[in-house]
């Protein structure tokens, strides 16, 4: 019996871990989409919603009007002023965040069961009717203003900065989210409403509700909170972004002890067939672990870094695949060099121990994201500006499980290019100088 028992655990043990979440696909009275996750062991709900189009739909010359819209959403509504609209929040234990990225403007609610229509009732009006004070206006800006002025002085958002530029120079990648301090400055209350007018609007939304709410209720809540925002955007959405930058070193003289280092070239698309393998390979190379090629050659072997890696970055209008590490400036060079030395090593593809060890982290750490209602909202909101199916969560380790090692192979040719490398390093590196 026991050693029954045994078999049975070691079976268990080596199936794919699984995460088990019941996605329900709604469509309200009103006709809006969402994705929904019931749990009623606790009194409240957690929202996500996602507007499609984000900071690139700034206006030209208008760069920074999505983001500072963004954050002039809780600053008052009605009769209801920043103050107002935070005491009425505050009042009803309901958290409400607004972000802008690149590719959507983001909102992420919270309320408890019981104040649920107060705390609905709110956010509409937060989203729908933004007073867009002057004076709300004018202190939001001096705000972004600030954080301008901070990025201005910081290596790592130079190096983002002049990275993306030089990517992206004839399309909106390549304008900081935030925008610039001369655009900025110049943004008008006609601007900032232009870009409520081209971001919040019905077709482009993707919502995901978790939590003590059924779906009749969720219904009834989305066409509160979002039936009178416009139905379309006068503003299309940006084409595809040219990738523009010329492989080689491009340094940036700032006077700083360590180097920063961020470096890259064109990736892979979220929907292309062969994104699993390139996934499973970054994590290789240069994942977040102490395990990558990246971090035993730079960090571990020679001490050039205290930490290094790569990514993967589908945008919704370009893909690259990037990286970044740190150097004092002495040691600089010969950490660019160990990069491009594993960049062109990758390109050669990974050992089948290297493989099944990715796998192994990747299945088994992937249930560990479902840890809560706000973060099992969010992951759902994501996977539908992805265009992944709603049962994705359980497919997604066996999508993991099916590369192969030629799978690996052969994408590692494709992604992995070493003639095609960019390097941005700001700092003053000893014996490393512009290519291009």
């Amino acid at each position: 019996m026991i050693r029954l028992l045994l078999v049975c655990l070691l079976g268990l043990a080596a199936l794919p871990a699984r995460a088990a979440v019941e996605v329900e696909q709604i469509t309200s009275p009103g006709g809006i989409d969402a994705w929904l996750v019931e749990d009623h062991s606790l009194p409240f709900v957690a929202l996500e919603l996602r507007f499609r189009g984000g900071a690139a739909l700034d206006r030209p010359g208008r760069a920074g009007a999505v983001n500072l819209m963004t954050g002039l959403l809780e600053e008052g509504t009605g009769d209801l002023d920043a103050q107002g609209f935070a005491g009425a929040r505050d009042a009803l234990a309901a958290s409400y965040d607004f972000d802008a990225g690149n590719d959507s403007v983001s909102v992420s609610a919270r309320w408890l069961s019981e104040t649920q229509d107060e705390a609905v009732s709110l956010l509409r009006r937060a989203l729908v009717e933004p007073a867009f004070t002057e004076d709300s206006i004018d202190r939001v800006r001096d705000q972004v203003l600030s954080g301008l002025a901070r990025d201005a002085t910081d290596p790592g958002a130079i190096a983002r900065r002049s990275f993306d530029a030089m990517a992206f120079p004839d399309h909106p990648y390549g304008t900081p989210v935030e925008g610039m301090v001369a655009s900025v400055g110049g943004l008008t209350r006609d601007d900032i409403v232009q870009a409520h007018a081209d971001t919040l609007v019905r077709d482009r939304a993707y919502i995901a509700a978790t939590g003590d709410i059924t779906a009749d209720e969720l219904g009834r809540v989305l066409d509160t909170l979002l039936g009178d925002l416009p139905a379309t955007s006068p503003a299309d959405l940006p084409g595809a972004a040219e990738w523009s930058l010329d492989p080689g070193i491009s340094v940036i003289d700032y006077a700083v002890p360590q180097s920063v280092i961020l470096f890259g070239h064109e990736g892979i698309a979220r929907d292309d067939p062969d994104f699993f393998a390139a996934y499973i390979l970054n994590e290789i190379v240069g994942g977040g672990g102490f395990n990558s090629r990246l971090m035993e050659e730079v960090r571990v072997k020679r001490g050039l870094t205290y930490g290094v890696g790569s990514y993967l970055l589908p945008l919704d209008h370009a893909a690259m695949l990037m990286g970044q590490a740190s150097s004092a400036n002495d040691s600089a060079a010969e950490a660019v060099e160990v990069i491009a030395d594993e960049w062109a090593r990758a390109a050669e593809g990974v050992t089948e121990d290297e493989l099944e060890a990715a796998k192994r982290y990747l299945t088994g750490a992937y249930p560990l994201r479902f840890d809560g209602n706000a973060r099992i909202a969010g992951i759902l909101v994501g996977m539908q500006l992805d265009g992944l199916p709603a049962d994705y969560i359980e497919t997604r380790n066996d999508e993991i499980e099916a590369v192969t090692l030629e799978d690996i192979r052969r994408v590692a040719e494709r992604i992995f290019r070493p003639e095609d490398l960019s390097f941005v390093v700001v700092g003053q590196p000893e014996g490393l100088s512009s290519t291009n």
